[in-house]
C-alpha cells in the first residue's frame, strides 16, 4: 500500500512491516489497529498460552508431530516426540 493512503489503518508503519514479514492483509490491519488504540507493548502481551509439551499426553504429541508434517514419530517415546517438536 506505499504510496496509498488508507483511513481505515491507524498505524501505516506497523501495516508495512507486517506485510512484509508475510502477514495478510487483514492480519496486519488488524494488528496496527490494535497497536494503534492500546499500545504496541498491550498488543504485544496479547495472545494464548500454549502449555508445555510435558502436560500433553502421547496421542497429543503424535497429532501434533503428524499436524507439523513430522516422519518417524509412531514409535518415538514421549520424550522423545517431545525433543522432536521443540527441534523443528
Amino acid at each position: 500500500m506505499p504510496g496509498k493512503k488508507n483511513p481505515s489503518l491507524k498505524d501505516p508503519e506497523l501495516y508495512e512491516e507486517l506485510r512484509e514479514d508475510g502477514a495478510s492483509k487483514q492480519k496486519a490491519a488488524r494488528i496496527s489497529n490494535a497497536a494503534a488504540a492500546k499500545g504496541r507493548s498491550a498488543v504485544g502481551r496479547k495472545g494464548g498460552k500454549a502449555g508445555d509439551y510435558e502436560d500433553w499426553t502421547v496421542p497429543q504429541l503424535k497429532a501434533k508431530a503428524k499436524e507439523i508434517g513430522l516422519t518417524g514419530y509412531s514409535a518415538k517415546k514421549k520424550s522423545e516426540l517431545i525433543s522432536a517438536l521443540r527441534n523443528t
